[in-house]
């Protein structure tokens, strides 16, 4: 078995290759060669879909409870602002820069030599399985939501995303709502009291208004936001219909289905959701994870990005090296010390971990 330091050397110069090989959500053929490298180089059999590379550890029992590692190699594409080669991966004053790097290639390339560091061990309680996942960014169907049919059931996760490495317990999840509300076509110099950009206030208003009661003790309050408004072509003409976009960010004392119910049953309008299932995410203070992450001297807090979580219906706990501040910005970057800092944690946590459940 390779010691921590070589793991972390070869993580270091993965992600360097990473981010040297453009992979935007659902174009990620070449990332996920080199994952596939990774793996054969340490004689790891693995399994690939699409752009989703998984692996199981070495002596996989089905009767023992199963832990997922997880984190994407897909990107956004970068802005404008960058004064680097975002495909370029430079190393300056402790800081390895390039596109991805921060979001999430630390993280992967950190959980990929925690997965191998395990691989081999013979008497874990849990299976391992390190899933490397495509198209996060996108929220893509061939993403990791497409693999799930292919593992076995999920007892726990840490899903690898950006947070200084303390213990995100909770993500919010997200809904989309598309909201048609009705009037009348008219010319406007005819009186018409059905304007339907006039109907549209109090709707607008109800969004702008309405506190769902439960408030998350990691995630707060569910939060709602008017973002977009489309309608009308001419000056003269009085618009059939007035669109709104409805973006919302829901707490875990919530479903998805529960605050579309509530919505459809309280504003006059036709809402359509984009979707249902990036749903909110959370793992209990209590859970083994966290626990160890605690005694490690990590803290807890809710996190209101989205990330792969939202996919998963088991207990999952959002951890990794590299700050969320940093993500989708120009020169992003991530510090080595991080990444470093990020091997040793999760290998102390899951070690940690792994002690507690020794006796399941």
């Amino acid at each position: 078995m390779k010691n921590i330091e070589t793991l972390t050397q070869e993580a270091i110069n993965l992600l360097k290759s990473l981010i040297e090989t453009p992979s935007f959500s659902s174009e990620e053929q070449q990332t996920a060669l080199l994952i596939e490298n990774w793996f054969n180089q340490n004689e790891i059999p693995f399994k690939r879909e699409n752009n989703n590379v998984w692996a199981f550890n070495k002596y996989f029992d089905k009767n023992k409870p199963t832990l997922l590692l997880n984190s994407h190699h897909d990107t956004v594409r970068p802005n404008q602002a960058y004064t680097n080669d975002p495909f370029k991966a430079i190393v300056e004053e402790g800081k390895l820069f390039g596109l991805g790097s921060n979001d999430a290639g630390g993280c992967l390339v950190s959980l990929m030599a925690s997965f191998t560091y395990f691989y081999a061990n013979e008497n874990l309680p849990y299976n391992i399985v390190m899933a490397a996942s495509a198209e996060e960014e996108s929220s893509g169907k061939n993403g990791l939501n497409s693999v799930l049919k292919h593992l076995p059931e999920l007892e726990c996760a840490i899903v690898g995303e950006p947070t200084l490495m303390q213990l995100a317990i909770a993500e919010k999840g997200l809904l989309v709502l598309d909201v048609k509300v009705k009037g009348t076509a008219s010319h406007a110099a005819h009186q018409n009291d059905d304007n339907s950009i006039y109907n549209v206030i109090p709707v607008i208003e109800w969004f702008k208004n309405y506190k769902f009661e439960k408030i998350s003790t990691a995630l707060g309050p569910v939060k709602m936001t008017v973002t977009q408004i489309i309608a009308g072509k001419q000056h003269n003409v009085v618009p059939s219909e007035c669109n709104l976009v409805v973006d919302i960010r829901v707490n875990d004392c919530y479903t998805n289905q529960e605050i579309l119910d509530t919505i459809q049953e309280s504003v006059n309008a036709e809402v359509t959701p984009r979707s249902m299932h990036l749903k909110a995410s959370s793992i209990p203070a209590t859970h083994g994870l966290v626990q160890a992450g605690i005694a490690l001297g990590r803290t807890t807090y809710g996190s209101p990005t989205l990330s792969d979580q939202s996919v998963l219906s088991c207990k999952s706990l959002k951890l990794g090296p590299g700050d969320s501040l940093r993500s989708h910005s120009a020169d992003e970057f991530i510090y080595i010390n991080e990444i470093v800092e990020g091997i040793e944690l999760y290998i102390k946590i899951l070690s940690d971990f792994f002690k507690i459940n020794s006796n399941i």
